[in-house]
């Protein structure tokens, strides 16, 4: 059995801290086959590649866990080596394990397998399918609608809106399922991931604090809290932190100056596509809603040597209208880190009196929130 640690991307987002690691030993019966079975899974930081010999059917995994991790099984029936079956369709199980004794069987395969008296994984299996689901319904609108099969329903702002409700819907159901399994490791894992990159404080810390007392002394638990308060900053209800930063001309602006108005506050990237593909969006809600008390403040988070294409994107876009602000310091960008911003597009609407009132309007959203605050 020889182990290795490099980098290898996994299906769940388990973080990393200095806890005591603690033994497990995985015991497997794969039919009456002979190889040789890899396993990727993570300790801590590391990622690891381990490997055992299959004989009559029968391997074992031993080490040491952290936190419950997920893993992949995969058999190398023709001895080609872990690379060239990472890179490959093989045949493989994907499943979640904790420290102690765990039992994977199979009358031939791994594909076919089922791990045996594992709690974490059936949790694991519940939230996969929860997940599955809303994928297939999600690709079925999308196929459907490029294929021409859909009726007028499913095209256009239609389909979005549909493709939101699914979302929605998944978001509820992951909600559900950490509400309802406050004991496992997988609920706090799922509400670190639960929002993407753009966490919600209002929403997740009231989740972290329904956990068992457990669950909320580990070390991932107490980081995730700190995150998440230092979120609170600029969290929908917040005032704007006040900054100040150059505009494309070198004049300091400061965003207190457009008390009283209500501004979007964007930030973007001439070298992010999705941002430029948004700026459809964003000229069309400006140029609706620029005399009724509105503007817009972008904060480009474009590189040190970058102010040739910043300048370019916003005269290609048709972005002249409003304020465009940088110091071209990519993601170092002082006012990005001021606010937490993690990607990109990412925005704050704030209302006249510098208060945070709605964050990340993408496509339609923007203006349908517009239209709420200023009117139609």
């Amino acid at each position: 059995m020889k182990k290795i640690v490099f980098c290898l991307t996994l299906l769940l987002p388990l973080m990393a801290f200095s806890q005591t690691p603690q033994p497990f030993t995985i015991t497997g019966k794969l039919g009456n086959m002979n190889a040789q079975v890899f396993m990727l899974y993570q300790v801590g930081s590391n990622k690891i590649l381990d490997s055992s010999k299959v004989v009559n059917g029968v391997f074992t995994f031993k080490g040491d866990l952290i936190y419950p991790s997920l893993a992949q099984l995969v058999v190398d029936y023709k001895s080609v080596g872990s690379r060239k079956l990472i890179d490959s369709i093989p045949d493989r199980l994907v499943f979640c394990f904790d420290k102690g004794n765990t039992t994977i069987q199979s009358p031939d395969s791994a594909y076919k397998a089922k791990v045996l008296g594992s709690g974490i994984n059936d949790q694991f299996l519940k939230l996969s399918a929860i997940r599955a689901e809303a994928s297939n319904k999600i690709n079925k609108l999308t196929v459907d609608a490029l294929h021409g099969k859909s009726d007028s329903s499913t095209s256009g702002i239609n389909l979005q809106a549909q493709i939101k409700t699914i979302q929605n819907d998944l978001h509820q159901q992951l909600k559900s399922f950490i509400q309802a399994n406050p004991t496992s490791y997988l609920s706090l894992v799922t509400i670190g991931g639960l929002d993407g990159p753009t966490p919600d404080p209002v929403e997740l810390l009231p989740l972290l604090d329904g956990l068992s007392k457990e669950m909320q002394d580990t070390e991932t638990a107490r980081s995730l809290r700190d995150a998440l308060e230092s979120l609170k900053s600029t969290s929908i209800g917040s005032l704007a932190p006040d900054f100040e930063q150059a505009d494309t001309t070198g004049h300091p602006v400061r965003l207190s100056s457009f008390r009283g108005k209500y501004v979007l506050l964007d930030f973007w990237a001439s070298w992010c596509g999705p941002c430029r593909q948004e700026s459809h969006y964003v000229v069309h809600a400006f140029n609706r809603f620029k005399d009724k008390n509105f503007t817009i403040v972008s904060i480009s988070l474009d590189r040190p040597n970058g102010g040739f294409a910043w300048l370019s994107a916003i005269r290609a876009d048709h972005l002249e209208g409003w304020t465009h602000l940088s110091d071209l310091k990519f993601w170092n960008n002082s006012v990005a880190r001021l606010y937490y911003v993690q990607s990109i597009p990412k925005n704050f609407l704030i209302d006249p009196s510098g208060k945070i009132i709605a964050l990340d309007l993408r496509g339609d959203d923007l203006e349908a929130k517009l239209d709420e605050v200023l009117g139609k």
